[in-house]
């Protein structure tokens, strides 16, 4: 995932749903309660932990029991520890406090909620990029620092590793085109880190990497979940079993939710975009643009996929009064720069979202040559009166417009293709009319209908026609 390009824009819940999602959160409600429980006798040893003698009146104060009770009340100390919810007062002593940030979850903003839940965040993240190190004492060398190459593990690359499972597991999320609840199969994503993009059949040393990497985030997703990242139905245990042993019941070889199943919660959104742009990525969330300008909501919306736009365009939009709204979207929609004709196409969809209110506006702009044609469908779609009909320059320019736009927003679809061949069928002498066309991307039309177009004489014709237009503006 490169730092290059936008990511998807992704629609956030409320912060005050996510900061209660985040105090119901096992991880944190336990850290809180561990911060509530600790007074002046609570000691720590040197690297902050509980000591081994208080675990277990620790675990009773979290209602844990069995044999995972003092690995969960560890994390949860360590995690108040992390988000300030507890403070180390003497070293030495190894005596604790309340931390400052502990009042903040009763009492602060909802952003300082998550502000809190963030750093819990990082905590269990860093802990989860940590593979369990059972020869880690064999691993120290003469100055009792830890040799890693000699655990073959490499804590940075493990560490960018799951931080690419969850950039992919983000842009799935967000993604409009992605089916369903947005619940992953563990195997898919392993496959997106591992899979060659050129590579059509996997290899098998290709799938026993798969394998070996499904078996490092079931290990991670078990971590996640607790702090609210993630909802994960984990590997089947049969699945890890002997293969020699006799499964203890009929198990289902076609069923996917065996090999793990992981879902980004409404949480985890928040705090992957977070982390994302901390990163340096460019993260927009719907929302953003509403108390900004038409200009930068026009070009602010002009990568986002079509139901985020309009999503982005009605928050926008309720924060006006119509009329004057209308026109501040129509004087952002001018332009001769190659953003324009989208501009032109965003602001058209804007318009489509308001009522009669707004006809003054379009009906002031019906004579300028950029905004005049689109004016002029606004207005027939409403069965306005009077409209007055475009002429035929008028048309052309509308048309080389709308193409570029799409051109812009989409590349080479195959709407764009249907669009084309239309155009080329509708109008036989349209290459002939076209190039003259005073628009900034008459040639760039003309060369793309060529390149789309399937029919290769009238492809040529386009061609030839790209061809005059840019002798004309000495191109």
């Amino acid at each position: 995932m490169s730092d290059s390009s936008p990511l998807p824009p992704v629609r956030l819940h409320p912060e005050a749903e996510l900061a209660r999602a985040a105090l119901s959160t096992p991880l944190l409600s336990r850290a809180a309660r561990l911060a509530r429980w600790a007074g002046p006798d609570t000691r720590v040893d040197a690297g902050g932990g509980l000591v081994e003698e208080q675990l277990p009146a620790a675990a009773e104060a979290l209602d844990l029991t069995g044999v995972d009770a003092a690995a969960y009340t560890s994390e949860a100390w360590r995690v108040a520890v992390d988000t300030g919810l507890v403070e180390i007062v003497d070293e030495e002593a190894g005596t604790v406090a309340a931390g400052e940030e502990l009042a903040l979850l009763a009492g602060g903003s909802p952003h300082d909620v998550l502000a809190v839940w963030l750093t819990a965040l990082d905590t269990v993240l860093a802990d989860a990029s940590v593979p369990d190190l059972d020869g880690l004492v064999d691993a120290l060398d003469e100055d009792g620092e830890v040799d890693f190459s000699s655990l073959g593990w490499d804590p940075e690359a493990e560490a960018e590793f799951l931080d690419g499972v969850l950039g992919n597991l983000y842009l799935l999320t967000v993604n409009e085109d992605t089916p369903g609840d947005g619940t992953v199969p563990l195997p898919a994503l392993a496959a997106s880190m591992i899979v060659p993009s050129d590579m059509s059949e996997p290899t098998n040393d290709v799938l026993e990497q798969i394998s070996d990497a499904m078996m490092r985030l079931d290990d991670q997703f078990r971590l996640l979940e607790p702090v609210g990242l993630v909802e994960y139905e984990p590997v089947d245990e049969a699945l890890m079993a002997d293969p020699e042993e006799e499964p203890a019941a009929p198990v289902d070889d076609t069923d996917v939710t065996r090999y793990g199943m992981v879902r980004l919660t409404p949480l985890g959104a928040y705090g992957l975009r977070a982390r994302l742009l901390e990163a340096g990525f460019e993260a927009p969330a719907v929302g953003e643009l509403a108390d900004k300008g038409a200009d930068a909501l026009l070009d602010g919306t002009s990568a986002f996929p079509p139901a985020a736009a309009q999503a982005e365009t009605e928050q926008w939009l309720t924060r006006r009064e119509t009329l004057a709204a209308a026109r501040e979207l129509l004087a952002a929609a001018r332009g001769g720069d190659a953003g324009g004709p989208l501009r032109r196409l965003r602001c058209q969809q804007a318009l489509s979202l308001v009522d009669a209110e707004a006809e003054p506006a379009l009906r002031e702009v019906l004579d300028d040559p950029e905004l005049g044609g689109l004016a002029r469908v606004w207005l027939s779609e409403r069965g306005a009166f009077d409209v007055p009909a475009p002429s035929q320059d008028l048309v052309f320019w509308l048309t080389v417009d709308t193409v570029a736009a799409q051109l812009a927003a989409e590349g080479n679809s195959e709407e764009l293709q249907a669009l084309v061949e239309g155009l080329a069928a509708q109008h036989s002498g349209f290459f002939t009319a076209a190039w003259r066309v005073e628009h900034p991307a008459t040639a760039d039309v003309l060369e793309a209908m060529g390149r789309l177009h399937p029919d290769k004489k009238v492809a040529k014709e386009a061609r030839k026609a790209a061809f005059k237009a840019r002798s004309q503006h000495g191109g």
